[in-house]
């Protein structure tokens, strides 16, 4: 489409005689240009240069189409040789220039084609420069070992492009920051400083070609000063050099500033590269709420170094680093991305208005303040466009009179000043309204609580505070300063104040570091009430929270009271997470992480009643198999990595007991089988070969070394695989026909009642399908009645003599508790031959059976209910022993929920009710043969 074609608005000249001196000199455009035309002219003395300087190339480029014209002048700056860079950049730069500004002042551009116009222009000047000048050194033999082809990468060379640069959001007048590195790694070590003086002379030459300003004008004015520890290191810097001092001194600003990092010119490939390496310095692991604080004092720094405090006033007002401005939208952005950016790479983008639209989608900001904030920052940016258009100054500040800011409103397009005055400053005080209050949030709110509205003792115990590690920092003092008295008067404001003051002390004595947790409390208050809520009942659980705070990333990160996901889902988002990383190391650790805020989720869901203890069972249960199914494939791909891959058809991995049931507690371990199939292949064929039963055997290690080895994430689950065939005799792995022939010829019934929650749950589901048919077999094979009741008494005996009841609240061990009525349930279902592997199910297939009459499986599902309820509350409060004076009433209080109990001797009677009706039915049943159908009812 032709330039004239695609014209939507046109300036209003501020000075009439240039404009009609523009209309006379180009009176054979169509009038719609010479509209345009005049409008500029009028409005800015340096593109009515320009147009002048450039007319002829001007006329042919508006009878065309724009874009056409902008790629035609790309490739003219890519055929340019060395010695032609410095006047042909110029002349070029005069063309986009020009070009750029009619396309943006007619309407033919949105903002962001002109500011992505404008970047790319730079971007290939750079480049070129670049390419050109380190051809020549390689030409000169000045780079040890290099030769012409690595010329195309610049010899490992790459700039850096910050800032608006790096974002493709350039304003019309800007400079461009960059920070030039080389691959030291292109060079051999004696080589290496030789390399550098050579680079460091080419980044000087090319910032002056850019940068000098001739009879022909200038190119892109270029600041190196964005580099590591600019005033004392050379403006070219190896990238290892780089990346030690990012992790070692690197700063929030240089965190933010590179969020917008690109490589854009030299080695490209090197420069991606290099800026994944830099990635965990950018984007922390766990939210980051102190940035907020680093950003707003960064704000305040500016606005003071540039005189910027004061009321609003048009006149002389910065549109970039105002009150209202510019950068209050990008440090916006920005810090909400360092926030989050960390768990959510979909948060890493560079465009500010793309930030914007990410975050909203996210949750992190609200759509409508998203919206606003990027219709007024396009708005603000077309206003910075034209005051930078008048004379080519990069400047942000608006006119010092009303003379100069009407000519700023008619370039922009306004017939009426007054209006646009109104609306500027409409647009101003809200973005400062919207940004200021996520900086300062509360601001001019509470004072200090008053000591003497504190609960009795509580002001001895908020004494100790700042003895506390967490608060040694100057830092974390003035943050938690602020944070006070709102922990204070929601302390005090608790059920029942004075636990919530000695639970919360807990766990503030056991927090290492206090910035991170104060600041995401500061930011996210209601936080402190699930804080006061876990203290009050789990001192364990708070103690576990002050080490492990990251988990609490998790309950602001959109979706933590969503409803579960379901197992499936849950795998494919840990097997995601874990294909994007490379080191198995860090394979492991993330899906501690990983499994961590899972876990937290159900504890947090369960507590505050949002779902029942057998939700919370099978949730858990869940959480266990999806780790174990994600993770599996990398366990044996690490170990084939050394031995090569698995002989024959795999191994399975078989959930026994809670896991096979489907019902774990808050810390249960995990019974595991190992089941494999080498079909008739001797030995592994890899770089260091095993043969079949060593292989499987190490492989299983390696499966448990993967789940119990403690790394800086902790552990991911305790592993007890004594129910393998032989028990602890046994091989840690089975092959299958042993397996078959163990169960079928050798096994006690007791192994026989164990496989009757048996699952697979990880490895080949091929070999899993094989193993569950041979289990379905096994247990119509041995489905008598007799012999399973033989077995059942002995087991109950030996678990008797073993693990006797510890106290009246065990609800686990001893006659009608847990492990009883699981053991009846497993007899049904053996009695039964049913696949069933959880309680209810087995018992029911008692029922269907004859074995059990129906008011019988009643009461023992209604008393297994009840236990697990108590035993679930107890294990997610602590791991100890159950003893309810010692709760107190926080703890008391959500054991007893759901049990129908109203108070801890209730509960103590209910619980003796249930077990003798679950004992007395036990020993019935196992005195009897099968009942008849009639049984049954």
């Amino acid at each position: 489409m032709s330039f004239a074609s695609r014209l939507t608005r046109t300036p209003i000249p501020h000075e009439p005689e240039r404009a009609t001196e523009a209309e006379d000199r180009f009176s054979a455009q169509p009038p719609e240009i010479r509209a345009l035309l005049a409008g500029t002219a009028g409005c800015s003395p340096y593109l009515w240069g320009l147009m002048t300087r450039e007319a002829e190339w001007m006329d042919a480029a508006l009878a065309g189409d724009p874009d056409d014209a902008f790629a035609a002048l790309l490739d003219a700056v890519r055929a340019l040789p060395l010695d032609a860079l410095k006047t042909g950049l110029r002349q070029t730069k005069r063309r986009a220039a020009l070009l750029i500004a009619l396309a943006d002042l007619g309407g033919v551009w949105p903002l962001e084609r002109v500011t992505g116009a404008l970047t790319d222009f730079a971007d290939l000047c750079v480049d070129t420069a670049l390419r050109r000048l380190v051809a020549a050194e390689i030409g000169r033999g000045k780079l040890p070992g290099l030769t012409e082809d690595d010329a195309a990468t610049a010899g490992g060379m790459v700039a850096l492009a910050m800032g608006k640069q790096g974002a493709h959001e350039l304003n019309y007048s800007s400079d461009i920051d960059l920070i030039v590195l080389f691959d030291q790694d292109r060079f051999a070590e004696a080589d290496f400083h030789e390399a550098r003086s050579v680079f460091v002379k080419v980044t000087r030459r090319m910032s002056q070609l850019l940068s000098e300003m001739t009879g022909e004008g200038y190119v892109f004015r270029t600041d190196l000063r964005l580099r590591p520890d600019a005033s004392v290191t050379p403006v070219c810097l190896s990238m290892e050099a780089a990346e030690r001092y990012y992790e070692s001194l690197g700063r929030t600003w240089e965190r933010a500033a590179h969020i917008k990092a690109r490589p854009c010119a030299g080695d490209i490939e090197a420069g991606w590269a290099y800026l994944d390496r830099l990635r965990p310095f950018v984007w922390r692991k766990h939210l980051d709420f102190a940035a907020i604080q680093d950003a707003h004092d960064m704000r305040l720094k500016i606005r003071s170094h540039k005189g910027l405090h004061g009321a609003l006033t048009l006149e002389g007002h910065d549109m970039k680093l105002g009150q209202g401005g510019i950068r209050e939208i990008e440090f916006f952005t920005q810090t909400r991305q360092i926030i989050a950016g960390g768990r959510d790479p979909d948060l890493r983008v560079r465009g500010t208005v793309e930030g914007l639209a990410r975050l909203a989608d996210k949750g992190w900001v609200p759509q409508d303040v998203a919206d606003t904030l990027s219709a007024d920052y396009r708005a603000h940016r077309e206003v910075e466009h034209r005051l930078q258009m008048v004379n080519d100054a990069q400047t942000h500040a608006l006119p010092g009179n009303a003379d100069g800011i009407a000519r700023i409103a008619r370039f922009c397009g306004a017939d009426d000043v007054a209006l646009w005055r109104a609306d500027l400053t409409e647009r101003l005080e809200r973005v400062d309204g919207l940004t200021e209050g996520f900086f300062q949030p509360g601001k001019g709110g509470a004072a200090e609580a008053d000591v003497a509205d504190l609960p009795e003792n509580a002001e001895e115990i908020v004494e100790r505070w700042p003895d506390y590690p967490c608060l040694r920092s100057a830092r974390a003092r003035e943050i938690f300063k602020r944070l006070k008295p709102d922990l204070l008067g929601r302390l005090t404001k608790a059920p029942r104040p004075v636990e919530a003051f000695a639970a919360f002390d807990g766990f503030l004595r056991g927090l290492p570091a206090g910035v991170q947790l104060f600041s995401l409390f500061e930011a996210n208050p209601q936080l402190i009430d699930l804080i006061i809520d876990i203290t009050s009942v789990s001192p364990e659980l708070a103690q576990y929270l002050s080490r492990n705070a990251g988990v609490l990333d998790a309950v602001i990160g959109g979706d933590f009271f969503r409803d579960w996901p379901g197992r499936p889902a849950l795998e494919q988002a840990l097997a995601e997470r874990l294909a994007a990383i490379d080191d198995y190391e860090r394979k492991l650790d993330t899906a501690r992480a990983w499994a961590k805020e899972w876990h937290f989720r159900v504890g947090v869901h369960f507590l505050r009643g949002l779902i029942d203890a057998g939700e919370a069972g099978r949730e858990y249960a869940d959480l266990a198999e999806a780790a174990l199914a994600a993770l599996w494939p990398h366990v044996v791909a690490h170990f084939a990595g050394k031995h090569g891959d698995p002989p024959g058809k795999g191994a399975v991995v078989l959930g026994m007991g809670s896991l096979g049931a489907g019902l774990l507690t808050a810390r249960s371990d995990l019974d595991l089988i190992v089941i494999y199939d080498a079909d008739g292949v001797e030995s592994s064929d890899g770089r260091r070969p095993l043969a079949a039963r060593a292989y499987y055997a190490r492989l299983t290690q390696a499966l448990v070394t993967a789940l119990t080895a403690q790394m800086p994430e902790g552990k991911l689950y305790e592993v007890d695989m004594r129910l393998r065939p032989s028990g602890n005799q046994g091989p840690v792995a089975t092959a299958l026909q042993s397996f078959r022939n163990y169960q079928s010829d050798e096994a006690w019934t007791w192994e026989h009642l164990a496989l009757t929650r048996a699952r697979p749950v990880a490895g080949d589901s091929t070999l899993g399908v094989e193993v569950e048919a041979f289990r379905q077999d096994l247990l119509r094979d041995k489905a008598d009645i007799a012999r399973t009741l033989t077995g059942v008494v002995d087991m109950r005996r030996r678990l008797a003599e073993a693990k006797p009841a510890k106290s009246a609240w065990d609800g686990k061990q001893g006659p009608g508790r847990g492990q009883d009525i699981e053991l009846i349930a497993s007899a049904a279902a053996l009695i039964a031959a049913s696949p069933a592997t959880a309680v209810a199910d087995q018992l029911e297939a008692g029922v269907a059976a004859g074995w059990l009459c129906a008011e019988e499986a009643r009461t023992l599902c209604e008393s297994y209910a009840l236990l697990r309820k108590v035993q679930g509350a107890a294990k997610l409060i602590s791991d100890g022993p159950l003893d309810p004076p010692d709760l107190g009433e926080g703890g008391l209080t959500f054991l007893l929920r759901g049990t129908g109990a109203a108070d801890a001797g209730a509960l103590e009677d209910l619980l003796a009710r249930a077990r003798g009706a679950a004992a007395e039915v036990i020993e019935t049943v196992i005195a009897r043969g099968p009942v008849e159908e009639k049984d049954a009812d």
